[in-house]
Order: structure tokens, then sequence, then C-alpha cells
């Protein structure tokens, strides 16, 4: 597998951090306050399922992909529409929402640990996760306590 990383996958990764960095800066105006929140939020959710996607499709590319990646490649979409349950049906949110999202995010570098240790991941693209998974894990913890 290439381990050199393209510099676009750096440029474009990082720029990723961009949308939750400035709902950080826009929670703190009262009148953006519940839209910086809600931003927030969604942003999570769609990173934390395409993270999913990610690694099905790793998993669709490697012949000896074992088993489990694919079932471990939906969690991310339904732990996403999980956690909008209570934003929903109109109880507390979105603190335990972004929490939870937040530490899914980080805890998905175990997967992508293991995929890296089956050679399904390149070394460039496991430091590129680490870097991405937790800055938006953090950000997104960070904007859950405030």
């Amino acid at each position: 597998m290439q381990n050199n990383r393209p510099p676009s996958a750096s440029i474009l990764g990082l720029a990723g951090l961009l949308p939750q960095l400035l709902c950080l800066v826009a929670v703190f105006d009262d009148d953006t306050r519940y839209i910086a929140l809600s931003a927030a939020f969604l942003y999570a959710a769609v990173i934390f399922s395409f993270l999913g996607g990610l690694w099905w499709g790793l998993a669709v590319t490697n012949p000896k992909a074992p088993q489990w990646v694919y079932g471990i490649a939906v969690v991310p979409s339904l732990l996403a529409v999980v956690s909008g349950i209570p934003w929903m049906i109109g109880t507390t949110w979105p603190g335990p929402s972004l929490a939870l999202l937040g530490i899914a995010l980080i805890a998905a570098l175990w997967i992508d640990f293991r995929l890296n240790r089956l050679g399904m991941m390149p070394v460039w693209m496991l430091r590129l996760r680490i870097i991405l998974s937790t800055g938006l894990g953090l950000t997104t913890l960070a904007l859950a306590a405030l």
C-alpha cells in the first residue's frame, strides 16, 4: 500500500475541521448559539457516517477483509441517527448528543488502528485519521460542554 500522503488529502482533510471550529466560535454569540450547536451536531453526525463509508470502501477493495468490517461500518450511521433522537422528540439536546458523537469520533480510531494492522489502511491515512478524528472529536466535545 502507498505510504506517501497525497497533499490534497492533508489540505482537504484539515479544511474539514473548519466547520466545527467556526461553530465553536459562533456558540459564544447568543444570536448564533443554537444555530452553531445544531450545525455542529449535524456536521459531526455526517462525518461520523462518512467514516463508516470509508471503512466499507476499504473492505470492498480488499478481498481478504474480515467480515466484521462490514458490520462495524454500518454502526456510525446508525449511531449518528440515534444520537439525534433526543432532539427529534424534544428532550435534552444537544449536549448529550454532541458528547456521544465526540466520544464516538475519537473511539473510531480503534477501528482505524485495526484496519491498519490488517494492512487495509495505509500508514499515511492512519496518521491523518488520528489528527482529524482527535481534532473533530475534541472540538465536538468542547461544544457539548458549552
